[in-house]
């Protein structure tokens, strides 16, 4: 009977090669940032159990409905659903095929039931910035090389529906102009983590002190970017960075903005550049598979969520009352 001698040292080197690849795949199968939650996530789960001198791995169900009655009390519902989802993920991480934190697990499914019902489901999501608020703000922009990227940022930022992480990740090679706009086709974002990409348009707006096209050949002819990425920092003396801007700069960014223009930016972010297209498109009678065309959204509902209060007058039951 012959021996099995295994796998010759180049066999060996090739196999360990492709091992390597996988693990490189697998962990390129969630975005950096969804990553970086779940990590956050297990360490507070963590955290919990050692206080209360309860197993974390494995742990159970009982336990894990302990733990999300607890941070009910601080935490919102939608955040609550994530931290289940990050426990399911490291118990199948350490080879448990049934997770404790599964909401088919009866005790864990009736008590985050119960907690959406106590707290709702409602996402309190940015203000909306609708098209006066973007005319104050161009408005307001300082005459030099940060107000034209200011000003190229909201209003490309408005009319794309972009979200914060689009916006810093367009280079200049993304941009295709025309007579008609610019197409920006987007390589990567939240709901495209596979890469397949899409294009967005933006028309151009002849005569007219807010379009966008005009505002972002502007900055560009203005700081003498031809290559790398769009959007950057501008220093204290008036030169722009060779690097791009990270997304989480330009919410405080368009608060600045905001704040120039004399509003109130408590309830700003860099999402409302993107709520407010939503909400002030549908004020204006864009239809919905139309809006959704811009944002790259998959289903109405998940369009509706972005529909400001503004939306809810322009077709409203209780006009027609005559009262």
């Amino acid at each position: 009977m012959e021996s099995y001698i295994g796998p010759l040292p180049n066999q060996r080197a090739r196999l360990d090669e492709l091992i390597q690849k996988a693990r490189t795949f697998v962990a390129s199968a969630k975005s950096p940032a969804t990553l970086k939650a779940y990590r956050n996530d297990w360490r507070d789960f963590e955290t919990w159990c050692r206080v209360h001198n309860l197993p974390a791995l494995p742990s159970t169900p009982e336990i894990i409905a302990l733990y999300i009655s607890d941070r009910a009390s601080t935490h919102a519902v939608g955040t609550i659903t994530r931290r289940l989802t990050s426990i399911t993920k490291a118990h199948q991480a350490a080879g448990h095929k049934e997770s404790p934190a599964s909401t088919h697990q009866f005790v864990v499914g009736e008590t985050l039931k119960g907690i959406r019902r106590a707290l709702g489901t409602r996402q309190n999501g940015k203000a909306p910035l609708l098209s006066e608020d973007i005319r104050r703000i161009v408005a307001s922009s300082p005459d030099r090389l940060l107000g034209l990227r200011d000003t190229a940022l909201v209003l490309m930022g408005f009319a794309g529906a972009f979200r914060r992480s689009e916006l810093a990740q367009i280079l200049v090679s993304d941009l295709s102009f025309s007579k008609d706009g610019v197409v920006i086709d987007l390589r990567v974002s939240k709901t495209d983590q596979e890469g397949a990409g899409r294009k967005v348009g933006i028309p151009l707006v002849k005569n007219s002190s807010t379009c966008p096209v005009c505002a972002l050949n502007a900055w560009l002819d203005a700081a003498k970017i031809a290559e790398g990425p769009v959007f950057r920092r501008v220093d204290r003396n008036g030169y722009p960075s060779l690097r791009g801007l990270h997304k989480d700069s330009i919410g405080k960014i368009l608060k600045r903005a905001a704040a120039r223009a004399g509003m109130d930016v408590d309830p700003l972010g860099g999402h409302s550049l993107r709520a407010g297209c939503v909400t002030q498109a549908a004020m204006n009678g864009v239809r919905e598979f139309v809006i959704m065309k811009q944002t790259g959204h998959k289903t109405v509902t998940t369009l509706r969520r972005y529909i400001r209060s503004g939306e809810i007058f322009r077709e409203n039951a209780a006009a027609g009352l005559g009262i």
